[in-house]
């Protein structure tokens, strides 16, 4: 068994939970920073420092990308579960993700005749630290509670609390550093969070995590397996597996309208977006940020609405229902940007920016409807011996989303008739979205019965149980 650390306490918590909060942090404000000027990037002209792709294939490799980071996470926490054991594998996975920012901040001059080359290098790098660190890192916050704790809830939210401030200075930062001085720079930016996050582990891991993640659980929970028997699978069991699989499909749903915000809504952002307030002019970069903004803002409130309901609270397939419909509302909104708005005077639309504050308000609403019940649904529903597998399953079908959603933002074309491609796709996901929607209600009385008790009164209802569902998962999905 790990040995819990005793280095003293920090806001009624041990201090090692700040030092992963602070080595989450500055990791997601490296992939955030990195991830919101990607795109950008690829499509912006030669003489400007990108690439010059169209935005077509820009979007199929952002699809691909992003697929990667959430396939790598199965080999990253075997590998760490098996072998390396977590502190080692959250160690070599940083060092990998900070050597892809550096690499992909590598000035073309340098690499010249080389340069994607180079870029697909950093970028492969990224996917496989990711794979090493995201898995890993948030279990070693419950291992620094012992057994029935009741702090650890409120741990979950201070820790996600950091993924989401991470998320919201990383875009700012490296967009503007990019914006100001090159690409490369950009990426540089990004990389240095990269670094601090290495750094913070690699120095005060021992004296304030002990041996927690130093071991492989899987040699610590040798010890504690004596029997090898495998019992079939109950007839309530394979009726919660089902109910699993359901709502882990109809994420994909969800997630292929909501991952369009890296690929397609930044394109959108920086091409057709009337970006100047006062004088300035935002990167657009910068609306990247929204959404971790958002859930710092609206997670609490949307906590505390689901406790004064008590039992008028809706099951979670219902919840899955209600994440689609704001799903289908940013959507719609940026419908109505595209009726109501006029073009600029050289011909070409530019939309006001506050549609696009509503769009990733709609969403990131929706997304604290259903993301939070994913990872909470299959660990209630998910038999013990089949947990990390059905776990996977969730995960992989977010990946599926995340390579779906650029498929189909590639199809936004070039220059004015990207308008028109836009209002189709808009159009079709918001659709899809709604009927999507409307199927999962329809299925939610029968999902419940599958689930055998599992949407009971017999879970805490407290405002930090709450809070820490609505903060952990959408930690997670990043």
């Amino acid at each position: 068994m790990n040995s819990l650390p005793n280095r003293g306490e920090f806001l009624g918590h041990p201090k090692g939970l700040f030092l992963l909060f602070g080595t989450e942090m500055w990791e997601r404000f490296g992939y955030y920073g990195m991830r919101a000027i990607l795109v950008l990037y690829l499509v912006a002209q030669v003489q400007n420092g990108g690439f010059g792709w169209t935005n077509a294939d820009a979007l199929s490799l952002y699809g691909t990308f992003t697929m990667a980071v959430y396939l790598t996470p199965l080999f990253g926490g075997w590998l760490a579960d098996n072998v390396l054991g977590q502190r080692k594998a959250i160690i070599i996975g940083g060092i990998l993700m900070a050597a892809g920012h550096f690499i992909m901040g590598i000035p073309h001059s340098v690499v010249a005749g080389q340069e994607e080359n180079v870029f697909y290098i950093g970028l492969t790098l990224l996917c496989i630290g990711n794979g090493l660190f995201k898995p890993n890192i948030s279990t070693m916050v419950g291992d620094l509670y012992e057994e029935g704790d009741k702090r650890r809830d409120g741990a979950f939210t201070i820790f996600y609390m950091g993924i989401n401030l991470g998320g919201a200075l990383g875009p700012i930062v490296a967009g503007y550093v990019a914006s100001e001085i090159n690409w490369q720079a950009g990426f540089v930016a990004a990389g240095v969070g990269m670094v601090i996050s290495v750094v913070m582990q690699m120095l005060l891991s021992k004296k304030y995590l002990g041996d927690i993640g130093v071991v492989p659980s899987a040699k610590l929970s040798q010890q504690q397996s004596e029997s090898g028997t495998k019992e079939p699978l109950t007839k309530i069991e394979k009726d919660r597996i089902r109910v699993i699989f359901t709502m882990s499909v109809f994420s994909i749903i969800f997630w292929m309208g909501f991952e369009q915000a890296g690929g397609l809504m930044n394109l959108f952002a920086n091409d057709y977006t009337n970006r100047v307030l006062m004088g300035f002019e935002i990167p657009a970069s910068w609306f990247q940020s929204l959404n971790s903004i958002f859930i710092i803002i609206f997670a609490p409130i949307v906590a505390m609405i689901w406790l004064k309901l008590d039992k008028r609270e809706p099951n979670s397939p219902v919840k899955f229902a209600i994440g689609l419909v704001f799903l289908a509302l940013g959507f719609l909104t940026m419908m109505f940007a595209l009726m109501t708005e006029s073009a600029a005077p050289g011909g070409t639309l530019q939309i006001s920016m506050m549609w696009l504050v509503l769009f990733y308000l709609f969403h990131t609403l929706g997304e604290l409807c259903l993301s939070p019940i994913g990872l909470s649904m299959v660990s209630k529903l998910a038999p013990l011996r089949l947990a990390s597998l059905l776990m996977g399953i969730w995960f992989l079908c977010t990946a599926v989303a995340n390579k779906i959603a650029g498929f189909v933002g590639s199809f936004i074309g070039e220059g004015q008739e990207a308008m028109n491609n836009a209002m189709g796709i808009f159009i079709g996901l918001g659709a899809t979205a709604l009927i999507s929607a409307l199927a999962m209600y329809l299925l939610s009385n029968k999902l419940v019965d599958w689930m055998h008790g599992a949407e009971g009164d017999n879970e805490p209802h407290t405002q930090a149980h709450y809070l820490e569902k609505e903060l952990e998962v959408s930690g997670e999905r990043q």
